[in-house]
């Protein structure tokens, strides 16, 4: 059902719209784009119009479902989507590429955000996200119920899926995908502080994988995310054929010349504009550190100077020292020698 080259070509050619879109884009992205809607390439699910097509807990809860039951490690069903009114940064809800907050069947919310450029300090804005998530549902619940108490509200599970991680994880590991983050005492005692983290690489993960089999469940999911290579995708639907219909309804997406245009023209104003920001921030962040550096390097200078004034200074007074020395060992075998004239004598010896 897709477009042959030739043919999404000459509609594209013959568009004035689809033209004007087209030429804007660098070659390697007009191939980019050409490749998904003729097959050679598969669709980026990381793209936000085909994770919500594929994976859309609006009309097919139970894929949500299926992924986040391989992610929490036990049977969960979606019961409905939340409205998410967490107050963002400044223009970090246009640098996601998802987020989508679900209340599960148990009561138990998850925020699942997917972003294409892993957003500096990622444990702090975890943590203050989670924070805002569990502050919601407190107040959801004592809406609910005036005689609610801390026991009625349930656990709060915040998911980061990152297509491109950020240092903090690749420093840490280069082959290690999945991070499970929840608070621990040191002592063992347990208590139920309610909010868990879930942080998972796609390219790391897509880069250890690469020429391997799929396992289980998650790495199938994982592999649906992370890769658009025909081959992982054909052994995919192969192993697991519930991911068929996923790609089915992308390819008929696909298909739809004009809506994937606008929707692949978003998507790269907003890759270009947040990996600019991020360069920025990276530049920023250097300066700062030469910077840092160049204050730390003057403050030894200065440190360094001042003792050698000091060392100067204790010089000159032991020198100063053994010219007294010496003139009074002159004036003792000479008493006729005046003590300035015997210092004199002394300081031309000594210096």
């Amino acid at each position: 059902m897709l477009h042959e080259r030739k043919e999404l070509l000459h509609e594209i050619n013959n568009t004035w719209e689809y033209q004007s879109t087209f030429i804007k884009w660098t070659r390697e992205q007009q191939n980019e784009f050409l490749d998904i809607c003729t097959g050679l390439k598969g669709p980026r699910m990381t793209y936000d119009v085909f994770f919500k097509e594929s994976v859309n807990p609006e009309y097919a809860p139970e894929r949500l479902g299926d992924f986040l039951s391989n992610v929490l490690g036990q049977k969960v069903k979606v019961l409905k989507t939340l409205p998410n009114d967490s107050v963002r940064i400044t223009l970090e809800n246009t640098l996601l590429i998802t987020d989508i907050v679900v209340e599960l069947e148990d009561g138990r919310i998850i925020n699942l955000e997917m972003q294409k450029l892993g957003y500096k300090f990622p444990g702090e804005r975890a943590a203050c996200y989670i924070a805002d998530l569990l502050l919601r549902q407190y107040k959801r619940v004592r809406g609910n119920n005036k005689e609610a108490d801390y026991r009625d509200v349930k656990p709060v599970y915040l998911i980061v899926i990152f297509e491109n991680s950020p240092k903090d994880f690749k420093n840490f590991d280069n082959e290690t995908y999945f991070h499970y983050v929840r608070p621990l005492s040191d002592t063992g005692i347990e208590l139920n502080l309610l909010y868990n983290f879930y942080f998972i690489s796609l390219d790391i993960y897509d880069a250890r994988m690469q020429n391997n089999t799929v396992d289980n469940k998650l790495e199938a999911w994982l592999r649906f995310f992370s890769s658009d290579r025909p081959e992982d995708i054909i052994e995919l639907i192969e192993t697991y054929p519930e991911f068929k219909p996923m790609y089915e309804d992308v390819y008929k997406l696909c298909v739809d010349t004009g809506r994937v245009m606008n929707m692949f023209s978003e998507e790269l104003y907003e890759l270009d504009r947040n990996t600019m920001k991020l360069m920025v921030d990276e530049m920023q962040e250097e300066i700062d550190d030469l910077q840092k550096n160049n204050e730390n390097l003057q403050k030894n200078n200065d440190d360094l100077q001042e003792e050698i004034n000091d060392l100067q200074k204790e010089l000159t007074r032991e020198k100063e020292n053994n010219i007294k020395k010496l003139a009074a060992s002159y004036m003792d075998n000479n008493p006729l020698l005046t003590e300035d004239k015997a210092m004199e004598m002394a300081r031309a010896i000594l210096e």
